[in-house]
């Protein structure tokens, strides 16, 4: 009854009593999020290189980067990210298409979550962006130089 429903609830403490945990309602805001929260929520895999150049491990995926597919039928493709199509969330990648029974072409839909970027298109923002979440800079309190 509710006396175990109290006790079950003591013993797992929410981590913040101000966000929920339910899954109805992280499914609800997930599916109704507004352009400029999908843009983080459409994030992609950084490569091992990049990942190890910048220290950051993924990063929303943008129009002109270049992505190699891992999963799906598709695999192992790669192509420039022709379009990232928010409201559908998903990305169109050059040359991963299907041609329709009237000889028009469409772009097959790629969830950026299945794609690893290989290769970034930097302009001032996405490098500030990636100055922000290098997460070398950051771990400590002092940087090596102070400390020897």
């Amino acid at each position: 009854g509710a006396s175990s429903l109290r006790a079950r609830r003591v013993a797992a403490m929410k981590v913040k009593a101000t966000v929920s945990s339910s899954r109805r309602k992280s499914r609800k805001a997930y599916f109704t999020a507004p352009s400029h929260i999908r843009r983080k929520l459409m994030s992609s895999m950084l490569s091992k290189d990049l990942r190890t150049k910048y220290n950051v491990r993924s990063v929303p995926i943008r129009r002109d980067d270049e992505v190699i597919i891992n999963r799906g039928h598709y695999k192992d493709r790669e192509g420039k990210v022709v379009q990232v199509y928010r409201k559908k969330w998903c990305i169109h990648i050059e040359r991963v298409t299907r041609d329709k029974a009237n000889g028009q072409t469409v772009p097959i839909p790629i969830h950026p979550s299945k794609v690893i970027i290989t290769k970034l298109k930097l302009d001032k923002d996405r490098k500030a962006l990636l100055e922000r979440k290098n997460s070398a800079t950051k771990k400590g309190k002092y940087t090596e130089k102070e400390t020897s």
